[in-house]
């Protein structure tokens, strides 16, 4: 690292070993600015509400409520929040990002039973001042969530550390995500080879490929994330804290004929004794 404050080396000569600009040792990143801020809190609503909506669709939509959004700055935050509309789309291009591939495996395939299917998406959290990321690990039989994670960026650190907390409570026999550079990185699929887990990957831009996690993610915003209104990290972290074990070990779903996850995942332990 440089030290401005060396008693031999000036910044320059530093900048020189290190083989870096001296802009970019004096650069200093900007944070998103209060209006980007507004503009991802209303495209992180409507899309919970019209998750099929493409970039011009939600431009509009900001139009009608009163904002000057282009096309190019609404897709820009789009990106920046991970958010991709639910529609076929065409193949453009043949080729990708250099990371290995895996088919699809869960097409057709019944899920009956708990640790047949795991799989993980990333989303979007809004902050007061800010937003950050949430990665979940579920158990497609259940609907249990095995563990999660929040970060200010987008490093595949996060996920990782995720998939090791969940792999503490059970293992899968096949392990389902998104083409996303976080699930790609040698990191994570080593984890994955080592305990011998099948991977299965979505094809791009079909979202519908996970969406058990797609449905979780609808209900932590509107049951929680959207009623805290978090003002920091350490804000998300509690509430979502809160929320995890309540969504595990007491929220009743129609899908699992009125039962709780945890009451699937785990059959014959009561709440005080499931895993943390």
């Amino acid at each position: 690292m440089i030290d401005a404050d060396h008693p031999q080396l000036s910044v320059v000569r530093q900048c020189a070993l290190l083989e870096i600009s001296r802009s970019g040792f004096y650069y200093a990143p900007v944070g998103p600015s209060q209006e980007d801020l507004e503009l991802m809190r209303l495209l992180d609503e409507q899309y919970m509400r019209t998750p099929f909506y493409g970039v011009r669709k939600m431009t509009k939509c900001l139009h009608g409520l009163g904002y000057t959004a282009d096309v190019k700055r609404v897709r820009r935050l789009l990106r920046e929040m991970g958010i991709e509309a639910i529609y076929p789309k065409p193949r453009l291009s043949l080729g990708g990002p250099e990371h290995r591939k895996f088919p699809y495996l869960l097409r057709g395939v019944p899920i009956e039973r708990v640790n047949q299917v795991w799989s993980t998406d990333i989303t979007y959290i809004r902050l007061r001042q800010g937003f950050v990321y949430l990665v979940a690990i579920m158990d497609w039989y259940s609907r249990y969530v095995l563990a999660w994670r929040l970060s200010n960026t987008l490093d595949a650190s996060f996920c990782v550390e995720a998939l090791k907390d969940a792999l503490r409570r059970g293992c899968p026999e096949i392990f389902n995500m998104d083409q996303g550079a976080q699930f790609t990185c040698e990191d994570f699929l080593s984890v994955l080879e080592g305990g011998g887990i099948q991977i299965s990957m979505d094809g791009r831009g079909r979202v519908f490929d996970n969406i058990f996690i797609e449905r979780l993610w609808r209900t932590v915003k509107y049951e929680e994330v959207y009623l805290g209104d978090y003002e920091t990290v350490a804000n998300a972290e509690d509430g979502l804290g809160r929320y995890f074990p309540f969504y595990n070990g007491e929220r009743l779903h129609q899908s699992l004929d009125y039962r709780t996850p945890a009451a699937v995942h785990w059959p014959g332990l009561s709440q005080g004794t499931l895993p943390c």
